[in-house]
């Protein structure tokens, strides 16, 4: 796990995804999606938060709408904490979204292995790979504002579609015979 203090995986997800964003709120059905995880996960898990004061909760009609507590008084370290840790998948998410010519992006190397669960030390960087034609200016600057939010080391690959899809590439075959994290758009849809 990337914080061996919390309870589970997709407690991590959640205050990281909430703590990143703070000016939003998310349905337990976003959270769902985002995190690619059931409603009834996330509602066990918003639940748990609610009751420890991280999470505030409120209902529009049938929906509960959640965000952090900003005004908690460990939302600093813990948001400090949540972005070297779990940090990196919102991040990519929120910096590639808007970006066109990305068919795809993922996050490969020791933060896709700890975060899948293998053992092993804190990652001390963080490699993507983007497949699509993407201007490379603009990944540099995506790589530097990631790194500025994450505070840590960020490097972007870039490959076309045929050759992330050719599997004769000795590099790409060895990246996708090891964990990988589908990095996806993390928009709340309501």
């Amino acid at each position: 796990m990337l914080l061996p203090i919390l309870r589970s995986q997709a407690q991590g997800a959640v205050l990281a995804q909430l703590y990143l964003h703070p000016d939003t709120e998310y349905s337990l059905t976003d959270l769902a999606r985002i995190l690619r995880t059931s409603v009834a996960t996330i509602h066990h898990e918003v639940q748990r938060l609610t009751e420890g004061g991280l999470v505030t909760s409120r209902r529009v009609g049938n929906v509960r709408l959640v965000s952090a507590d900003t005004t908690h008084r460990l939302t600093r370290p813990l948001t400090d904490l949540l972005a070297a840790t779990y940090g990196p998948l919102p991040v990519m998410a929120d910096l590639l979204a808007p970006v066109a010519d990305v068919d795809e992006a993922f996050i490969y190397g020791s933060w896709a292995a700890r975060y899948q669960g293998q053992p092993g030390p804190v990652p001390v960087d963080l490699d993507v790979v983007v497949v699509g034609s993407v201007d490379l200016d603009v990944l540099d600057d995506i790589e530097r504002a990631a790194r500025d939010r994450l505070g840590f080391e960020v490097n972007i690959q870039r490959v076309s579609p045929e050759a992330w899809n050719a599997g004769d590439d000795p590099f790409l075959a060895h990246v996708q015979s090891q964990p990988i994290v589908t990095i996806n758009d993390s928009k709340p849809t309501t």
